[in-house]
């Protein structure tokens, strides 16, 4: 069944494993890289390679709209400070609030270095050593992500990152937004640019005369940065691919249909145009008033236009025989974020296989996640939640194994060394262990 309202704004799809609708099939199959994006991120981040700061300083002009001098890219200290003076008192205790939980959370789950003794009296383990020189991109054109601040640079506070180096658009004036600033400042950031899109990435992974380059780049953003971040991988680490913002919801019929559509509406309003929200429910009666509902607040809210553009390319509502069925198609989308409004929510959790986070309960609104909850915002998309996790303090930290053996355990050990340099025909690695009881 399809049904169309508002100029095909927004669809209610009928799906059944036996019977997959070619709708749904499209929508699951959204490609996480943009082909034009892609295309036009290699070619800038190639001119940037070769040219460095002249580059960087063009494609600001072009693209961010901002005529910046070499010397003007790195915000100064003094405009911290005046951001400190221009951000009001409520979102300065929102910072402090959502810094210690994210911060706490970052602490609570930090792998450790750690050891165990091995049978003949030697060590093994592995070392945990926090990055010299990180980078996070900051969105900043469509909306300040100041809560993206605290979600990336946060994280590589507590882990222990002494370099801290984050990219963001400046403004039509050349300043950067103050509210971004004071988080930028209060998370830990040592060295802010503004720089945005792919050639903030491209500054970040080559580094200029006056800039080093970083060692890992992290932080969500537009098709273009999402394309520019994975053609650099090889020069720098990466997180994950974080592009378009994207929900599923689980719900049945018990679930309150306002929530519901203000739960979807929440992702449309980011303003690529490519944000994916996915309703599956067991209830065509539920379907039918989350789609009313969401149709209706939609005209509510301050950034209206971009969200009708979203819902338009990116907004379905699928109704399945049972909710059984409708985890499985949710486990397919592998959505960024994932919130079941069910019955006894938590006896669903275990069945998830694939999403960034997942959010439990009428109680736990995506938007939660976004600001103040504890664990980072910075979550796989475009069905990549198969392959990759959301972003976390371990993702600052080098991991490398530690290996201490004695002289009676490498003895014991020489045999198993032997065969497998004999089947490999490596008599070098062999001799390498073997030479040490020859006397030779």
């Amino acid at each position: 069944m399809t049904k169309k309202q508002n100029g095909d704004i927004l669809r209610i799809e009928h799906w059944t494993p036996e019977k997959p609708s070619r709708v749904i099939k499209d929508f699951l199959e959204r490609p996480s890289i943009d082909a034009d994006a892609d295309r036009v991120a290699r070619e800038t981040l190639q001119d940037i390679r070769v040219r460095g700061e002249s580059a960087v300083l063009e494609c600001i002009g072009r693209y961010d709209q901002v005529t910046l001098t070499a010397k003007q890219l790195r915000v100064k200290e003094k405009e911290f400070a005046t951001a400190a003076r221009e951000v009001d008192a409520a979102f300065k205790r929102a910072v402090r609030v959502a810094d210690k939980r994210i911060a706490a959370f970052s602490k609570a789950g930090k792998k450790k270095s750690w050891q165990m003794a091995t049978p003949l009296g030697g060590r093994l383990g592995e070392q945990m050593t926090p990055y010299d020189r990180i980078g996070a991109y900051i969105p900043g054109g469509s909306a300040p992500l100041a809560s993206t601040v605290l979600m990336t640079v946060t994280l590589a506070r507590v882990a222990g990152v002494r370099e801290i180096v984050a990219c963001t658009p400046a403004r039509p004036d050349g300043s950067v937004n103050p509210y971004l600033l004071y988080a930028l400042k209060q998370a830990g950031a040592t060295e802010v640019y503004r720089a945005g899109g792919i050639q903030a990435i491209g500054l970040m992974a080559y580094g200029t005369r006056r800039i080093p380059k970083v060692q890992k780049i992290v932080g969500p953003g537009g098709p273009y940065v999402t394309a520019a971040k994975r053609a650099v991988y090889g020069d720098v680490a990466l997180d994950m691919v974080a592009g378009p913002s994207e929900i599923a919801i689980l719900a049945d019929e018990w679930a309150d249909a306002e929530y519901l559509a203000a739960d979807m509406l929440s992702q449309a309003e980011h303003g690529t145009g490519l944000e994916k929200s996915l309703l599956v429910t067991s209830s065509v009666e539920q379907a039918k008033k989350v789609r009313a509902a969401m149709l209706r607040q939609a005209e509510g809210l301050s950034r209206k236009e971009l969200v009708r553009r979203a819902l338009a390319k990116g907004a379905l509502i699928v109704v399945t025989d049972t909710l059984d069925a409708g985890m499985e198609l949710c486990n397919a989308f592998a959505p960024e974020h994932f919130e079941l409004l069910v019955k006894n929510p938590r006896r669903w959790v275990k069945r998830v296989r694939a999403a960034g986070a997942v959010f439990v309960g009428p109680w736990t609104p995506e938007s939660a996640g976004d600001f103040v909850a504890g664990p980072s915002h910075v979550l796989p998309t475009g069905g990549t939640a198969r392959l990759f996790s959301g972003l976390t303090v371990d993702d600052f930290l080098r991991r490398s194994s530690v290996v201490e053996l004695s002289r009676r355990e490498l003895k014991n050990l020489l045999p198993t060394i032997e065969a497998f340099g004999r089947v490999e025909g490596l008599d070098g690695h062999v001799r390498s262990a073997s030479i040490r009881f020859s006397g030779a």
